[in-house]
């Protein structure tokens, strides 16, 4: 009997109470008033009535180590424990119910459980991921919660989704996980064993074999031998039968399994089927094998029969082999250049092989000889080459011949990997420049030059002409880019016409363009070295054939003549000369036994190293510009700076190099670095010091004025017209050793 509430007769629980706050459990959103706080606890902390204020997650007690959520300190930590669950089988005679084993993984960042079963073979039914990995609600009456680390322990049953698992083991870092975080860990438990599974073991057993099988080892073949294959090159002549022809196989011996594969060569238009398999890949018996009934072959013969089989009985046999049939087949020994074998009644006669097969041959067998054997096909058809129709005029040979193949006209095809590797890529621009001039009569004419740019990429032309002052001629776009025939071809014919190409490339050439004959007599340098880094393309370019030829024209006499015009022209008999007296001497010697181009050739391999160098007129004229344009005019004061540092000479007026630069630079002379050390470079004494009078004369360009150096006409631009007065080794001022090139052809 529970007593009235009335005063006196009811207890205050918030009797010593501390705490009185309040939760926050209402809240509006978007005007409606909404309760957010179901999970929260009443005043002071108290539960509500009917409140439920159980963790959802699992909790680890805290150590001494770092704060971090679970999520992060047992990233990629997971407890595994093996269970089992028993299956019912309905309907089955054979068996009532199952014992499946499955592994159950607890991941401790998340709470997510895995169940997978291992695969065994031929089980019947579908075995690996049972349960997906996620969180797994408890049973009812508390599906509201999810498992948790406190539900696992070894010996211990849990329900997932109305399957009881019990746990019957667990790993180590899982048993010792446990035992860190205060949780006893049972005693492992053996599974019961399943007896649908020890029934079929029990007839998997009963299954083996009742005589022994033999056992040939090819294990150490395959291994040493895959994947090498000898290739015979071979033929079968069997043009005495009716309609029969001389056909070419390739024949594959397969020496990891000794196999034979033999695949015919059909040449174009042949008429036979694609299938160009002669005989599939296997092994080739050197007898025809008649087929036989089944059994008439048995690898062992059964010598008696004891008792009835059905009933226990056994039977006995020939371990020695007495009746089996021994049937040869084809080895690598048997196979040999000139030697025929038999492909099921056709006569195939090897007559070649490839270099791997003669190696192998000779290392293996110790044959040297391979000589190929000619085999008169005695094919005496004529072979028609196939006719094009003759040009029609529209559009180019090659679009008009295009729209004479299909039905369908389509642009001729161009050559993509010509272009792809001859195409510009940064600096390299796979263009050749020449100079050239018009080859007549007429004074106006033949003073006009043309810059001749061939791009090998395409093969194309292009002619400009640089606009010269007071020519009377306006340069410009001579011809614009685009391939050119060579001439002499007839203009309706029915193969395509042949153009201008990199062979026709060289200085001395005549080239006719549009009726112009136009003589290329120099080019740049780029151009030079161009053709010389590929001496395959350009024959005129290559040393070797230069020397060789130049060799087959060799005599005592004309080396005497060529050595007594070159000294005529070094006068200090220092064994070297100029270009353009290098040139004329051989022109003399030889006249036109040996082009332009090859003589510049000579004369580039011959050539000394030049470097370029700089007087001090020219760098005391760069000094004053770069002065004159930063408005720099503190002379005084910078001669007063180096006549107060410590190095300062009076009497010979000199001041170290270390304090000459670091005066310099505390007044921030507007000069770049490398012209500066060119300046104190020039300026500085055989003891080391700084002329100060040489260096403080340079720098002021108010009182000493230094006139600009004449502009190098090896800076010139291509479209300047001075730049047709000279060639480009002159420009260069190319120096040739021509006492290397007598060594040279004396053989010294």
């Amino acid at each position: 009997m529970s007593l009235p509430f009335l005063p006196g007769n009811s207890f205050d629980r918030r009797i010593g109470q501390t705490k009185h706050h309040l939760s926050h459990h209402f809240d509006k959103y978007n005007g409606i008033n909404m309760m957010v706080g179901e999970k929260k606890p009443g005043i002071g902390g108290e539960p509500l009535r009917g409140q439920d204020l159980r963790n959802l997650n699992s909790l680890y007690p805290r150590g001494e180590g770092s704060d971090k959520p679970a999520w992060v300190a047992f990233d990629k930590q997971v407890l595994c424990f093996d269970a089992y669950f028993q299956e019912s089988v309905v309907e089955r005679h054979a068996e009532q119910f199952r014992i499946r084993y499955v592994k159950i993984y607890f991941y401790l960042e998340d709470d997510t459980i895995q169940v997978t079963e291992p695969r065994t073979k031929n089980a019947g039914y579908n075995q690996g991921t049972i349960i997906n990995r996620h969180r797994i609600p408890r049973p009812p009456p508390y599906d509201d919660t999810f498992y948790t680390i406190e539900d696992f322990n070894v010996q211990k049953e849990i329900t997932l989704y109305g399957k009881n698992f019990k746990l019957t083991n667990c790993d180590s870092f899982t048993a010792n996980f446990l035992t860190k975080i205060g949780v006893r860990v049972a005693d492992p438990i053996e599974a019961p064993n399943d007896p649908y599974k020890g029934l079929r073991d029990l007839q998997d057993g009963a299954q083996n074999p009742l005589r022994p099988y033999e056992r040939v080892d090819t294990l150490k073949q395959f291994l040493d031998h895959d994947r090498q294959v000898l290739r015979f090159t071979c033929i079968w002549d069997d043009r005495d039968t009716k309609f029969g022809e001389l056909r070419r196989f390739r024949l594959h011996y397969y020496l990891a399994d000794d196999t034979i594969e033999i695949i015919e060569i059909r040449p174009p238009n042949s008429g036979r089927d694609s299938t160009a398999t002669f005989l599939s890949r296997q092994k080739l018996p050197m007898e025809i094998i008649q087929m036989g009934k089944p059994g008439d072959k048995p690898t062992r013969t059964v010598l008696n029969v004891i008792g009835n089989f059905f009933d226990g009985g056994r039977y006995i046999l020939d371990n020695l082999k007495t009746g089996a049939m021994n049937i040869s087949y084809y080895k690598d020994s048997d196979l040999m250049i000139g030697r025929v074998i038999n492909v099921f009644g056709r006569k195939i006669l090897l007559t070649d092989c490839d270099e791997f097969t003669k190696e192998f041959y000779k290392n293996k067998y110790g044959v040297d000889s391979f000589t190929q054997v000619q085999y008169d096909s005695g094919n005496t058809m004529r072979r028609v080459e196939r006719m094009n129709p003759p040009y029609n005029g529209f559009g180019s040979e090659e679009d008009s011949l295009a729209s004479c193949q299909k039905m369908l006209p389509e642009p001729p095809r161009k050559d993509f990997i010509k272009w792809m590797a001859y195409d510009r890529n940064g600096l390299e621009s796979n263009t050749l420049r020449f100079l050239a001039r018009i080859l007549t009569k007429d004074p106006i004419q033949a003073d006009r030059r043309f810059i001749i740019s061939y791009f090998l990429s395409d093969d194309s032309i292009m002619v400009h002409e640089p606009p010269v002052r007071n020519s009377g001629i306006s340069g410009g776009r001579f011809l614009e880019r685009g391939r050119v025939k060579v001439p002499g071809q007839p203009p309706y014919s029915t193969k395509l016409p042949e153009y201008y190409n990199y062979r026709d490339m060289f200085v001395g050439n005549v080239l006719q363009l549009n009726n112009f004959h136009f003589v290329l007599f120099d080019a740049d340098d780029y151009c030079y070295k161009f053709m010389e880094k590929n001496p395959n393309m350009f024959q005129y370019s290559n040393l070797t054939n230069v020397l060789r030829k130049f060799r087959s024209l060799n005599k005592d006499e004309l080396v005497a003549n060529l050595e007594a015009n070159f000294k005529k022209n070094d006068s200090f008999n220092s064994g070297i000369v100029g270009f353009t007296a290098f040139f004329s001497a051989l022109k003399n010697v030889l006249g036109d036994q040996l082009n332009e181009q090859e003589i510049i050739t000579l004369a580039r391999a011959f050539s000394l190293e030049t470097k370029k160098e700089y007087d001090f007129q020219s760098i005391s004229a760069v000094v004053q510009e770069h002065l004159r344009k930063n408005n720099f005019e503190l002379f005084t004061r910078l001669r007063e700076s180096f006549q107060e540092s410590d190095s300062f000479n009076a009497e010979e007026q000199t001041l170290s190099l270390n304090d000459t630069r670091s005066v310099l630079k505390g007044f921030r002379i507007p000069l770049p670095d490398y012209l500066l050390d060119m300046l104190l470079q020039y300026t500085r004494l055989e003891n080391g010091n700084t002329c100060l009078r040489k260096l403080m004369g340079t720098l002021n360009w108010r009182e000493n004025p230094v006139a600009p150096p004449k502009e190098s006409l090896d800076n010139l631009k291509t479209d300047d017209s001075r730049i047709f007065e000279t060639s480009t080794l002159e420009r260069q001022q190319l120096r040739v050793n021509y006492s290397a090139l007598i060594s040279e052809l004396s053989g010294n």
